[in-house]
């Protein structure tokens, strides 16, 4: 492995993580099955895991209280489901997190909980219907959520469906 130089690179390397793992979903897709299963199976065996709670989502706006636990964490489990792309806040997450994977280093790692990668990556399916019928008048942001899915969708992960 070669050292790149440049001190900011190595800093998120030296950086104290708060939390092992955040964990991105839809709540009401996964929350009372894979996604509290996966969270107390990481806690038991010692890995410090930020699952959100209901009560952070007052506001149409991400919490900066989600926004912190974003960027204190070393890897980040983003669950795609099914309505994932119909709620604005998991889109901003999506963001925030593939930021932080670009200026932290943060490792992400997606699950496809039957959907296709493919349809996350491309805004098909659900994805797609999600997208174009968002009432979001800000095309900017849109675009930032179609390019996090695109890249999202293109990342190594676990597919997981029915069969």
């Amino acid at each position: 492995m070669t050292n790149r130089g440049a001190s900011s690179s190595s800093a998120p390397f030296t950086k104290s993580w708060k939390y092992h793992v955040f964990l991105s979903f839809r709540g009401f897709d996964t929350r009372s099955n894979f996604t509290s299963h996966l969270y107390s199976n990481l806690r038991l065996q010692g890995i410090n895991t930020f699952m959100d709670d209901d009560e952070l989502r007052r506001g149409e706006e991400i919490s900066n209280t989600l926004l912190t636990a974003i960027e204190d964490s070393k890897i980040s489990v983003v669950v795609f489901s099914k309505n994932y792309a119909s709620s604005k806040w998991c889109l901003d997450e999506l963001v925030k997190i593939l930021d932080c994977k670009e200026s932290n280093q943060q490792l992400v790692i997606p699950v496809f909980y039957k959907v296709n990668p493919s349809d996350v990556r491309n805004h098909r399916g659900s994805f797609g219907n999600a997208l174009a019928n968002m009432d979001c008048n800000n095309v900017e942001k849109v675009n930032k959520w179609k390019e996090a899915l695109s890249q999202a969708g293109k990342l190594a992960g676990f597919t997981l469906s029915d069969e």
